[in-house]
């Protein structure tokens, strides 16, 4: 499961409408070990296309950085499909860094954003649930 800020939700759904008609990318990043996505750091596409994402490298190492500054890790990638379902396609799958990441995709096919979060292991995509608030209390 992904629980995921609702500051950083309406950041990436604001990004893919700015960036439309290309795809949007950004990465995620919260404490370690946990499945919280606390900051979105958007990141600019290097492929500048409607298709496909690259994250610039410059803007991974800046949000590496500032993560490490708050004790956070990246922990998910996010990228906007604009004419697509919400799925991960053959070149998302393939292109998939670490299977210990959220794999978050925000479609711009209907009226309203739809966002879905996946874990990628080996090629097996499994789509997880999605839970929007605030930062998960400490126990």
């Amino acid at each position: 499961m992904l629980r995921l800020d609702r500051q950083a939700f309406d950041a990436i759904c604001d990004l893919a409408f700015r960036e439309y008609p290309l795809e949007m990318c950004g990465l995620i990043a919260g404490m370690p070990g946990a499945d919280h996505g606390e900051r979105f750091y958007p990141c600019r596409n290097a492929a500048e296309s409607a298709k496909v994402y690259t994250v610039d490298p410059t803007d991974h190492f800046r949000a590496e950085m500032d993560a490490d500054d708050h004790d956070w890790e990246i922990n998910g990638v996010v990228h906007s499909h604009t004419h697509s379902e919400p799925y991960p396609s053959p070149t998302d799958v393939a292109q998939a860094p670490d299977p210990g990441w959220h794999y978050v995709i925000v479609s711009l096919k209907r009226d309203a954003p739809e966002l879905r979060s996946y874990r990628i292991v080996e090629g097996l995509v499994t789509e997880e649930p999605v839970v929007l608030g605030g930062p998960v209390p400490e126990i």
